[in-house]
C-alpha cells in the first residue's frame, strides 16, 4: 500500500473546526484580565475588541445577547475581567475569546502610562500649536514606520491607490540586544535599528 493512502488529510474547514473544538473542550470557561483596545460597536450590536497586556493581545467578541445585560459599553483603556470560552472563527482561522461576562478591574496600567507620557510631553511644550506643521495636500514622498508584513502597510497601499502618485519609503524597525549600560546610564539595553526599503 502506498504510504500516501494512510495519510489523514484535512480540508481547511475541517482543520479549523477540529482546532475550534479542541480549544473549547480543552479550556472550558475561563477568566482573563486585560486592558481593552480597538473596541468596535457596529450596528449589529455585537462588541469586538482586543484584550492586551504589556506582552500580548487577544481578539475577543461579545455578542448582543450577552452584552445587552451590561448596559454602557466599556472604553478603550479600561482594565476588565472577562469570562468566556476560547474558540476559532473558522472563516478566517482567527483564535478568539467569546465573552459571556465582563466587569471592571480598574484603569489599565498601559493607559495610565500613556496618559503620564502625554502629560510629560505636554509639559515640555511639544503639543503647542506653533510646533505643529500643516500636512501637505499632495506629498511627493511618504515615510512609513511599520512592519513589512502587517495590515497597516496594506491599508496604506490601498488608500494610496486612490490618491495622487507619490513615492514611499518603508522604515522597518528591528530590535537588537546591546551591551549592558553602565550603572546610572539611561541608555536602553535594547536599541532600535531601522532598515529602509524604497517602494515606488
Amino acid at each position: 500500500m502506498n504510504s500516501d493512502d494512510r495519510r489523514a488529510i484535512f480540508t481547511v474547514s475541517q482543520l479549523n473546526r477540529e482546532v475550534g473544538l479542541l480549544l473549547q473542550q480543552g479550556f472550558g470557561r475561563i477568566w482573563v484580565q486585560g486592558e481593552i483596545s480597538n473596541l468596535s460597536v457596529p450596528r449589529s450590536g455585537h462588541w469586538y475588541l482586543s484584550l492586551k497586556d504589556a506582552g500580548a493581545q487577544l481578539r475577543c467578541a461579545m455578542f448582543r445577547n450577552a452584552n445587552r445585560l451590561v448596559g454602557q459599553p466599556p472604553r478603550d483603556g479600561d482594565e476588565v475581567l472577562v469570562r468566556g470560552r476560547l474558540g476559532l472563527y473558522e472563516a478566517r482561522g482567527d483564535f478568539q475569546l467569546i465573552i459571556e461576562h465582563i466587569e471592571p478591574a480598574g484603569v489599565g496600567a498601559l493607559c495610565l502610562h500613556f496618559e503620564a507620557l502625554k502629560q510629560k510631553l505636554a509639559a515640555e511644550g511639544l503639543f503647542e500649536p506653533e510646533r505643529k506643521r500643516s500636512i501637505p495636500s499632495n506629498p511627493t514622498c511618504l515615510g512609513i514606520v511599520t512592519s513589512a508584513t502587517g495590515a497597516a502597510l496594506r491599508d496604506i497601499r490601498a488608500v494610496r491607490r486612490d490618491a495622487a502618485r507619490s513615492s514611499m519609503s518603508l522604515f522597518t524597525r528591528l530590535w537588537c540586544k546591546a551591551t549592558a549600560p553602565p550603572p546610572g546610564s539611561r541608555t536602553p539595553s535594547r536599541a532600535p535599528i531601522f532598515t529602509v526599503r524604497l517602494m515606488f
